[in-house]
């Protein structure tokens, strides 16, 4: 054990010494992750309160067919504004980017409401243009509401209840909690934990492997009384710390990140506090394990430093691979889904956000399962280390 030790602290020093590459690995993953994330969700919530509250400007071509539409756009916060000339000018308009939407009122928009038939109106945008197209959804809400306003309005002058259109009346019961809503924006935090871990030990585990054999130093180093497997040890060890530290900065980026994001806004509360981030940081600890000796196995087989990059940069994304997938289809936690590691550990902090109880079961083959999957990678280390063609 104290040969391992000294491998240890050898592989720390080394690491230490390389300050712009250490710097890289805590501050690239822990650090710039959540603040993207936060600045990312900051400016989605801001463009969608300024959406509602503030006056759209609608261009509209003949707006004196229809004065009493002019009117009741205006009172929905809508500005009716002079359109294109006609509209072909008003097709040019928005496919060059000069108008986001624009609607058009035939001349005989009002022979039609008068006689009672469907009038037509066309609404110019373009549906690939994103945020062209929040101005055309908030417009064409508008206009279905005058629509169905002047279907009341018939039907009261000729003696019929409104209500005869509307058979059902649903109220939706809404279950959720302002914690349960907060995750769906913040049940991408696990990916960012998993991926800032694996970059915090990344480049030591590169370094201790594939640097030390195009350096020449790992013959040396094999020549002094340690055997291969507490070298191997030694070498896990230290970058499961550095995989520690970079998860440990990673959960604090997040804490701080969310005191500056305005969930409250949204109806949305984190329940992201002190001791659900220590939870967090044991529950993903079992995998520092895996993520290390999966590093380190993959990086000894390479030849250089540039080819184990290379390859952990796509080993960085094989853990992170289940997390996307649940997150598209909203999986909720089941027993079998304990057994994979990464998934696991992502499911069951989305329930510590939403706050709802934990399964102690799925808790325990979470962490048993990963770290027999870490235990069985890091012995497969060792044994491939003894192996005579480690140094060609």
């Amino acid at each position: 054990m104290r040969t391992t030790i000294v491998v240890f602290l050898k592989e720390i020093l080394d690491n230490l010494r390389d300050r712009r590459t250490l710097a890289s690995a805590l501050i690239m993953g822990p650090i710039f992750g959540p603040v993207l994330f936060a600045f990312v969700i900051n400016l989605s919530i801001e463009r969608s309160l300024d959406d509602i509250e503030r006056t759209m400007e609608l261009p509209v071509i003949g707006q004196q067919h229809a004065p009493n539409l002019v009117r009741y756009l205006e009172s929905r916060n809508i500005e009716v504004v002079d359109g294109p000339a006609d509209a072909a000018a008003a097709i040019d308009a928005v496919k060059t980017g000069a108008n986001d939407v624009v609607l058009i009122i035939p001349e005989q928009f009002g022979e039609q409401l008068q006689d009672t038939v469907p009038a037509k109106l066309e609404l110019v945008s373009d549906q690939a243009n994103t945020d062209a197209e929040r101005d055309a959804r908030r417009a064409r809400g508008a206009l279905y509401a005058y629509s169905q306003e002047l279907a009341a309005v018939r039907l009261s002058a000729r003696g019929v209840n409104p209500l005869v259109l509307r058979p059902l009346n649903i109220d939706e019961v809404d279950v959720s909690t302002p914690s349960g809503r907060s995750a769906m924006l913040l049940g991408m935090m696990s990916y960012f934990f998993i991926f800032a871990a694996l970059m915090g030990g990344m480049y030591l585990a590169i370094d201790s492997t594939a640097g030390e054999r195009e350096r020449g130093s790992l013959e040396p180093l094999l020549c002094l009384p340690v055997t291969r497997d507490q070298l191997m040890l030694g070498k896990i060890a230290a970058t499961c710390l550095f995989m520690m530290l970079s998860l440990s900065l990673s959960l604090v980026s997040f804490f701080i990140a969310l005191k500056f994001m305005p969930l409250e806004q949204l109806g949305m509360t984190p329940n992201f506090s002190p001791r659900v981030m220590l939870a967090a940081l044991l529950l993903f600890a079992p995998f520092i394990l895996l993520g290390a000796a999966l590093m380190t196995l993959v990086a000894s087989f390479t030849k250089s430093y540039r080819e184990a990059q290379t390859w952990l940069s796509v080993v960085l994304i094989a853990p992170t691979m289940p997390i996307l997938i649940v997150s598209i289809l909203t999986l909720r936690p089941r027993l079998e889904f304990m057994f994979v590691p990464s998934l696991s550990q992502h499911l069951l902090l989305v329930d510590m956000v939403k706050n709802e109880p934990v399964n102690n079961l799925h808790v325990v083959i979470s962490v048993v399962s990963t770290l027999i999957f870490g235990a069985l990678l890091t012995w497969i280390c060792a044994r491939l280390y003894r192996r005579e063609g480690l140094l060609g």
